[in-house]
């Protein structure tokens, strides 16, 4: 009878089979949570994430603050709206690692036939859409409202650094359809009516092909054909005009069209030099509508204050900056521009947001991204900061690009 081997005669080499094991560990919560050894991330990468963190945290903080009274009075429950909108984070940030780890050639490849999509979903609301403030943004698809005009933006993005890219070498019969499907998007939230949305959209596109070599003197025409569209939108819509007038006269009608801006600026000037400290605003209790939405930034510049709002203005300042330097890293030219596009986004409508709540602007529906309550501006932006953070890992060279080996950095 044959004898059975010990295990030691078998000459297994243990550290190098526990050693393989820890690797295949290490690299499988690797590729599950980033693609890229952390190591390895450029540091306008490293701290774009914190950035994000920081912003998300933030925004569920304001927001906490700003909706409670509301929510305890018209639903009984002081954190509704703060318990939906942690709700949303699960399908934000979920799209948000699938956004992550996809390259950004496979995005750019597979984005036209959403963006068409969603541009067919935009024209539906106008028949179909429900009629809120006016305005026919969200379609009723059970119990969701879905906002298709928030939901293309990152896909605009993609779309637009497809034509802008190589804009010269580009047929032109592929230039007439991609602009007209531009065009095309922006008239259709125009009649919505969402001139907000319709502006900020017109503006990036107008950057982007800024940015792709579009000659300036076609640049400038294109700008004036847009504020050509806008004033006979302006025309055509009474409740628009209301809000031109109130902006240039709140006072003329305090009561009324202008009462909101007046409220919003009885806001910003009652936080003073240190604000009134957090969750000790007074605007929100149903002095200002929709205090936790459009006019989000009011209720932060009461309770933090002159300094606060310098703060946050601060903090898009350096999330702009870190923006520009990943987009100058970049390795071609389409991760250069959906880098270009995300920032035009994110800090773009922040601005806009900002400078509507101080009266620098006409009153507009843009909420302030990760900040404003709502569930299709979430997905949006979680998407967008997505894309922007990956372009940040593929101008390393070591992702996206080309298929390397993984190094492991001891």
């Amino acid at each position: 009878m044959q004898r059975r081997k010990s295990a030691n005669e078998y000459n297994f080499d243990l550290p190098k089979i526990g050693y393989l094991n820890n690797k295949f560990s290490s690299d499988f919560k690797q590729d599950f949570f980033i693609p890229l050894d952390w190591k390895l991330w450029p540091y306008e990468g490293k701290l774009l994430s914190i950035f994000i963190i920081i912003w998300c945290v933030f925004g569920l903080f304001i927001l906490g603050s700003s909706s409670w009274w509301v929510a305890n009075r018209e639903m009984g429950d002081w954190s509704y709206f703060l318990k939906r909108q942690m709700a949303w984070y699960i399908p934000g940030i979920s799209v948000f690692f699938v956004v992550f780890h996809t390259k950004i050639r496979v995005l750019l490849k597979n984005s036209k036939l959403i963006f068409y999509l969603l541009i067919l979903l935009i024209a539906s609301t106008i028949f179909f859409g429900e009629t809120i403030n006016g305005s026919s943004r969200w379609l009723i698809l059970g119990p969701l409202k879905m906002q298709p005009s928030e939901l293309i933006k990152p896909f605009a993005i993609l779309e637009a650094a497809n034509i802008f890219a190589h804009w010269n070498l580009v047929d032109k019969d592929k230039k007439i359809i991609s602009i007209s499907s531009f065009g095309l998007l922006i008239l259709l939230i125009m009649k919505q009516p969402n001139l907000s949305t319709a502006g900020l959209t017109g503006i990036f596109f107008w950057i982007m092909a800024l940015c792709g070599g579009v000659r300036i003197n076609n640049l400038l025409s294109i700008a004036s054909l847009g504020v050509l569209s806008a004033y006979l939108s302006i025309l055509r819509n009474e409740y628009q005009m209301l809000r031109i007038k109130s902006f240039i006269n709140p006072w003329a009608d305090p009561e009324g069209n202008g009462y909101q801006l007046i409220q919003s600026l009885v806001a910003i000037g009652s936080g003073g030099l240190f604000g009134k400290g957090y969750g000790l605003s007074m605007q929100k209790l149903q002095y200002l509508p929709i205090q936790h939405t459009d006019f989000i930034f009011a209720i932060y510049a009461e309770e933090f204050g002159l300094i606060g709002s310098f703060l946050l203005l601060g903090f898009l300042a350096i999330f702009s900056y870190l923006s520009l330097r990943i987009s100058l890293k970049c390795r071609n030219n389409y991760t250069k521009l959906v880098a270009i596009g995300c920032a035009t986004f994110l800090i773009g409508q922040s601005l806009i947001h900002i400078a509507v709540t101080t009266g620098s602007m006409p009153t507009t529906g843009l909420p302030l991204p990760f900040v404003s309550y709502g569930g299709n501006s979430l997905i949006s932006s979680l998407f967008i900061a997505a894309l922007l953070l990956r372009c940040s890992l593929e101008s390393t060279g070591l992702i996206g690009t080309l298929d390397t080996r993984k190094i492991k950095v001891r």
